[in-house]
């Protein structure tokens, strides 16, 4: 068994004010996806600029952030949110949820788009080896938190968390950094820069990330006030979930069935 590292959720007090890591690791994740998105944006032939590059992360991260709070509030939080609508604005008591901020991203994408003449599927295929980023960070922050932990466990690196009882369990939260962040992060970034066509990057993180999180999810456990929804085993999570499986194999299969030649990234004509 590992001893749990115990650090203060807040990071910074000043003052009345306090600062909590949980935050802090959504600023580093955006800034860590702004930066290497500004990076791509610099090389030969891009078909973007950096202002279009640095506009486009504002709305992905904007759309990120209201959409995960209110996906969290609809998914996981509803009855409370029902008795309280004020808590919808506490977003400093924590409570985000993956699939809520996955919508509210891709409905920021679809508006960006449109503004900006470009297909919807030419921004998401761009944007999404970077999301990895916030996800790794945004999982380093439940971690810190103590929050989202696994199932009673007796291997080798279980911990015993804060406000979870005495028993070891799985450091869930590091499987999903490791599997949804680093992992995720190094597949999509070598796929994308061998020219796959269009749709076929979005199409890989959709597949990719809905089996590392159908798969943590056997060990996860599942939020006290929501538990299993069906056969002792199936999660909220894993509802959410396969739907991604399922569009992330039928956007690859069509990415692939049409002309690879027509589906590449090209340089726009002025």
């Amino acid at each position: 068994m590992l001893p749990y590292p115990s650090i203060d959720p807040v990071a910074i007090s000043i003052g009345p004010l306090n600062i909590h890591w949980y935050g802090l690791m959504y600023v580093i994740g955006i800034g860590g996806a702004w930066w290497l998105a500004r990076r791509r944006a610099k090389e030969p032939g891009f078909p973007w600029s950096t202002s279009q590059v640095e506009d486009l992360i504002f709305y992905a991260a904007l759309g990120l952030v209201i959409g995960g709070r209110i996906g969290y509030v609809v998914f996981y939080s509803f009855s409370a949110f029902i008795q309280d609508p004020l808590m919808l604005f506490r977003v400093w008591e924590g409570g985000m949820a993956f699939h809520g901020g996955l919508l509210g991203a891709i409905a920021a994408m679809w508006i960006y788009g449109r503004r900006q003449n470009s297909s919807f599927f030419e921004v998401t295929d761009f944007i999404a080896p970077y999301v990895p980023i916030g996800l790794f960070t945004g999982r380093i922050g439940n971690f810190i938190n103590a929050e989202l932990w696994g199932k009673p466990t007796d291997v080798p690196w279980a911990m015993v968390f804060p406000g979870a009882g005495p028993e070891p369990r799985h450091p869930s939260q590091l499987y999903e950094a490791f599997l949804e962040g680093i992992v995720l992060f190094v597949a999509l970034q070598l796929f994308s820069r061998r020219s796959p066509p269009r749709m076929a990057v979005s199409g890989l993180f959709l597949l990719l990330y809905g089996i590392f999180r159908f798969m943590i999810e056997f060990v996860r456990l599942p939020d006290a006030h929501i538990g299993y929804l069906a056969f002792g085993w199936l999660t909220m999570g894993q509802v959410l979930t396969f739907p991604m499986i399922i569009l992330g194999i039928l956007l690859l299969v069509l990415a692939y069935r049409r002309s690879p030649a027509a589906g590449r990234m090209r340089t726009k004509e002025s």
